[in-house]
Parts: C-alpha cells; structure tokens; sequence
C-alpha cells in the first residue's frame, strides 16, 4: 500500500526510507558515457549458451528424426547414376547386382540385338524401387559407344554436355517466380568409370576422362571384371592407377577437400586407399555350402561377388547406397550445382 500511494503522490525528498525500495524494482540507470561505450555489446538475454547445454526433462527433439524418416517414405527420394567404360566391361551387370534387381538398359530392353554405336549414345531408364516401406527413384544413364571407335577423341563431349543439360534444366526450374514445390532432380549424382582390367598404366583415354568429368560430378573409379587378374596383379594396377591419379591432379570421389569434420575425414580415407574398387558383377544366383549367392561359376570353382574375400564389390555398394548415397547427392547439389550456377548467372548478367 505505502508503494501503491508513493506513485499516486509527489515523490519524496532523498532521506525518504521508500526511495531504496522502490530503487529495487527498477534497473539502475547507465550513464551515457557508458552506453555509448557498450553498444556494440551483446545483451545478456540473447548471450549464446554453451554448446553443450544439459536439459532437465525430457522435451522430445530426437522425435525430428521420426518426422523426417516417415516423410522421406512417403514422399520417397531420388537417386540418378551413371556408368561409363567400354563395351564389354560388364556395366548392365554390374548395375543389376548393385539394386539386386533387373534396372539397367539392357535388362529393360531383352531380345534387342547390341551393336556398337558410331558415336556415344546416352540412355536414361527409368525405375521405381521399394524396400521396407522406403522407395527410390532411380535412373540409371548408360553409355554405349564410349571408347569403342577408333579415334576416340572428345568422346567426353556428349557426356558433359548430358550432366550440364540436367543443371540446366533444374536451373531453369529453380529461378521460377512460381516455382514447384519439388523441382525434379535428373542431375548425375554419381558416375562409375569403368576401367578396363589391363594390368598396366591408365590410358590417355581414362586419364583425360576421370580430368575432365571430375569437376563437374562424383567420379568413382573401379576396376572391370577384376576376376580376370591375379591377387598381385590387382594389388599392382591398384598401386599404378593410385600413382596416375595423383600425378595428373584427379580428384576422385570422396574428394578430400570436402570432409567436414575428423570422422568423416578418417571414413574417407580408409576409402581413398582401397580405391579404385576391384569388382566382379553377377546377377545369377548359385548354391554355396547350402546358400544362394550371387557369383560367377567357373571350372575351380564359384567367385562370390558380396564375399570381400572375393572382390571389393560390397566395399562399392557400401559407399554408393549405404553410407555416402546422401553425401553424394550433397556434394552434387551444394559443389559441382552451385559452380554451374555461378556461372551461368555470371554469364546471364554480362552487358551485352
């Protein structure tokens, strides 16, 4: 009551005895020299916490992983790749293995006779894959004629003129007044380069390829049909390919300026040092010690393709759909995307 008739009457001199209870329940003032001196500071109520801040109850945060896997099954995901190499190196089967399922152009195309194309022709299927309530838009992009000509030179061109024209057509897309909700993905998120079982150097061809291709996609190098090669003769080639790459400045995929952080760093570079995969492709199952795998059958015997004592194919499938699908599709969108936007926009906004 004595507060309440203090602000209703003229305030008191200063040896009144409410003057410090009334102090109390307001800020003591700053002086302006002080002000001006503290503007720039942070104010105590919008200070950062500490990183680790410690809750008392539980609020229910990590329900944000439930809300994204249940949207992801509904609305599902996409997933595009790519494979490159010669006729012959086993591309169709490899893809099959990967999905464990008949997705690539030959398997959607049976009874068609394969001919060698006189230039490099791309085609893009198409397929919708579900496992446990999660399903995937694939689009497996082969390329038939590459490096079987003669002359073989710029027979890049129609590839990167492919991957660009995906960046294009998401670009045109994305730079809409009214724009879709989900702008369809058909950029290239990985390319598989398949190189040939040789047992020797890269070739100018592989070489000028994996230099150029580089630095607009995801390139994963892997050794074809590994089972033709000897377990010395692997591990050497291995070694040589490892040696060209470094010589000629190739990044390939998982490229080391793109670790965020000690994990990821150390994941990728146990990786780095298998790579390229030596891989075997089989899409037929045979009976092994009373299981279905899948393998190729020889006279000595049945060479497993998901036994890692047999070849490296899971260490690929591990690091194209199990661990790195989502970093790929990333690296795809936030690096090699971003660049070619830049520079379309730059050349869009040059006078003239």
């Amino acid at each position: 009551r004595a507060v309440r008739a203090h602000r209703l009457c003229p305030p008191r001199g200063a040896g009144s005895s409410l003057e410090p209870e009334e102090r109390s329940m307001e800020p003591p003032a700053v002086p302006e020299e002080e002000e001006e001196e503290e503007e720039g500071a942070v104010p105590l109520s919008v200070a950062p916490g500490p990183v680790g801040c410690q809750l008392f109850g539980y609020v229910g945060i990590e329900a944000v992983l439930d809300q994204m896997k249940i949207k992801t099954m509904k609305t599902g995901f996409e997933f595009n790749i790519m494979v490159v190499g010669q006729s012959g190196l086993g591309k169709s089967t490899m893809v099959n293995t990967l999905f464990k399922s008949k997705v690539s152009r030959k398997s959607s195309q049976p009874g068609q006779e394969e001919r060698i194309p006189k230039t490099v022709q791309l085609q893009s299927i198409t397929h919708v894959i579900e496992e446990k309530g999660v399903k995937m838009k694939l689009t497996v992009t082969d390329t038939p004629g590459f490096g079987d000509q003669i002359n073989n030179e710029n027979c890049w061109d129609p590839i990167i003129k492919y991957i660009n024209e995906q960046y294009e057509r998401y670009l045109r897309e994305e730079i809409l007044i009214t724009r879709k909700r989900k702008i369809p993905d058909t950029r290239v998120h990985g390319c598989v380069y398949f190189v040939p079982p040789t047992g020797h150097w890269l070739r100018p061809l592989d070489l000028e390829f994996m230099r150029r291709l580089s630095k607009i996609v995801n390139v994963v190098p892997v050794i074809a049909k590994a089972d033709t090669l000897t377990l010395e003769e692997r591990a050497e080639f291995k070694q040589r390919i490892q040696e060209d790459l470094k010589t000629h400045a190739i990044s390939v995929y998982p490229q080391e300026d793109f670790d965020q952080d000690p994990e990821d760093r150390a994941l990728n570079n146990r990786i780095r040092e298998k790579i390229p995969f030596a891989v075997v492709g089989a899409d037929q199952e045979h009976q092994v010690n009373g299981k279905r795998v899948l393998g190729r059958k020889t006279k000595w015997g049945i060479i497993e393709v998901e036994n890692p004592a047999h070849c490296e194919f899971p260490l690929l499938r591990d690091l194209l759909i199990r661990s790195h699908l989502q970093d790929l599709k990333d690296i795809t969108h936030n690096v090699h995307y971003e660049s070619y936007r830049v520079r379309r926009l730059n050349e869009s906004n040059r006078p003239g």
